[in-house]
């Protein structure tokens, strides 16, 4: 055994691509997909909300000139 990490089999991880056929997939692979879009949306609303904060602040703070 190694103490170094990249000598350790890498783990793909799994992916999903818009529009790929599904028909192959199991429920279990179905799920995980789901479950990695679903992280995936937060991931963007919470960024989208960052961004909308940020604006607001600047736009608040360039109106009340």
């Amino acid at each position: 055994m190694s103490i170094f990490d990249e000598d350790l089999p890498q783990k793909q991880g799994a992916t999903h691509i818009v529009g790929s056929d599904l028909t192959l997939l199991s429920v279990d692979e179905l799920t995980a997909r789901i479950n990695i879009l679903t992280g995936e949306i937060e991931r963007l609303e919470q960024e989208r909300e960052k961004k909308s904060a940020g604006r607001k602040a600047a736009e608040s703070l360039f109106s009340a000139r």
